[in-house]
């Protein structure tokens, strides 16, 4: 019995969601789905009992927030961190062939689900337990914020505790809609949640800090009274201003309007003789993902630079922490790969570093357009995995034989050139939305529209298959 072998057993003897016996209708799927986001949200505004929660600088913690749909201080303070990561690991293991699975066969994709699932627990154990060992939470004395604090081992255990048990949650929320009880998935419905949240507060939140309100039109009521400058409210420190929000309008409506650009190639079916049809290709054909993944890079490098910093000690060389972030005395990122990974916030804050906001646009395109051509390559998308799925679903392409190796090399016209030019485009919108404070950030509006369009067309699909029953058996669901 092989590791994946014993990773799908341990789920077995794991609490889990049970399958519907029936296929609930349409409104009780969404009434599921909305009570598996109203919990979420629960639970990512119940805060983590017995610490005092120290503030964060927004710049830290916004992009972690986005990708993981997680809220620091709260019960969802790993969010769908472990979901994400376990699933972008077996995706890459299995893409790669290092593990021989086909997701197509019922009994591979019911141990590669199991195996997921097992390994999402396991990296929320270990996340859970090196936060709170780091005391992440707690006051410490002197410059370094990573110094060792003095909790007590039982209060840290506790924190731990709560930690996984939000993640764990998480972990049955997404199972659940999963399994046939909800629409869609647990991961994009919680990082929707995420964003629409950010926004919402970015626009309406009439909390104070300073003396200054934090939501648009709080601060635009309040320069309003107090006679300020009306400058202030078109470009602000920190973003939330009026630039932001136009930025927001504009840069959706352009991700919407690329989002239903597609490449056709023309098809036939000789068994429904000769239908002739097209294959569309989206024009973004690699998606939101090759940004998810420099955010997901982006998480990774400060958690390992925290734990070095933190235990590190003499076995790490203190110019490798500092090569991946480096922190003041008040605990803000001000160096190291993460600082030029870190997006500005906003027109003022790119202004104030120009050179940081030059090098954060070329990396993240850079960095962009290597996980896109990454990612197609595992997942399936490249010519040669798309050439076979075309020749076994019976189309060919006119005038040329049904051999995979002649159809790879029409895609391979195709599909590259896609690749480089969608990733190229998706990383320059989330760079110029950060530059301009999109509010959400430009990867969290990326990511939230590609999830109300899948959203969109689930709902659509679902309609018309209960509304039109004879579908069922066209589409052999049955």
């Amino acid at each position: 019995m092989g590791a994946l072998d014993v990773m799908a057993r341990i789920a077995d003897y794991m609490p889990t969601a049970k399958k519907p016996d029936r296929k609930p209708s349409l409104y009780e799927r969404l009434f599921w789905t909305a009570m598996a986001l109203v919990v979420y949200l629960l639970l990512a505004n119940t805060p983590l009992y017995g610490i005092p929660i120290q503030p964060a600088t927004q710049q830290q913690i916004l992009l972690i927030q986005v990708i993981f749909a997680s809220n620091r201080g709260t019960l969802m303070e790993l969010g769908i961190g472990p979901i994400v990561t376990a699933g972008l690991i077996m995706q890459i293991l299995v893409g790669a062939k290092l593990i021989d699975l086909d997701l197509t066969d019922p009994d591979d994709r019911k141990k590669f689900t199991a195996a997921q699932k097992t390994l999402a627990i396991i990296l929320a154990a270990f996340e859970a337990a090196m936060y709170s060992l780091a005391c992440r939470y707690w006051v410490v004395t002197g410059p370094n914020p990573f110094t060792m604090c003095s909790a007590s081992w039982l209060t840290r255990v506790i924190v731990g505790l709560e930690i996984f048990a939000g993640a764990y949650i998480a972990i049955l929320l997404d199972e659940m809609i999963q399994k046939g009880w909800g629409i869609g998935s647990g991961v994009s419905l919680f990082i929707l949640a995420g964003v629409a949240t950010i926004i919402f507060w970015n626009i309406f939140s009439p909390v104070v800090i300073n003396g200054t309100a934090i939501g648009l039109i709080p601060y635009i009521i309040q320069v309003l009274n107090t006679r300020g400058s009306l400058s202030s409210i078109f470009i602000r420190p920190g973003g939330r201003d009026l630039v932001g929000l136009v930025a927001t309008i504009v840069v959706a409506i352009l991700i919407i309007y690329l989002s239903g650009m597609k490449v056709n190639i023309p098809i036939t079916m000789p068994r429904l003789q000769s239908i002739k049809s097209r294959i569309p290709l989206q024009f973004l054909y690699v998606s939101n993902i090759p940004v998810l993944f420099v955010g997901i890079l982006y998480a990774d490098i400060l958690v390992f630079a925290s734990l070095f910093r933190t235990y590190g000690g003499g076995v790490i060389p203190r110019w490798l922490v500092d090569t991946l972030a480096t922190y003041d005395q008040n605990g803000n990122l001000v160096g190291g790969l993460a600082y030029y990974l870190n997006s500005p916030l906003g027109v003022y804050s790119a202004y104030a570093d120009p050179v940081k906001t030059v090098v954060y646009a070329i990396t993240l395109i850079g960095l962009s357009i290597v996980f896109g051509y990454m990612w197609v390559e595992v997942s399936g998308l490249n010519p040669a995995s798309q050439a076979q799925q075309i020749v076994d679903s019976g189309l060919e392409v006119p005038g040329l034989r049904r051999n995979p190796k002649i159809l790879e090399k029409v895609l391979e016209r195709y599909i590259p050139p896609l690749t480089v030019l969608s990733s190229i485009i998706v990383g320059l919108i989330a760079a110029i939305s950060d530059i301009l404070g999109v509010y959400g950030g430009g990867m969290g509006l990326l990511l939230a529209i590609g999830i109300v369009q899948q959203y969109y067309m689930l709902i659509a699909y679902e309609r018309a298959v209960e509304g039109y029953p004879w579908l069922k058996r066209l589409l052999g669901r049955e």
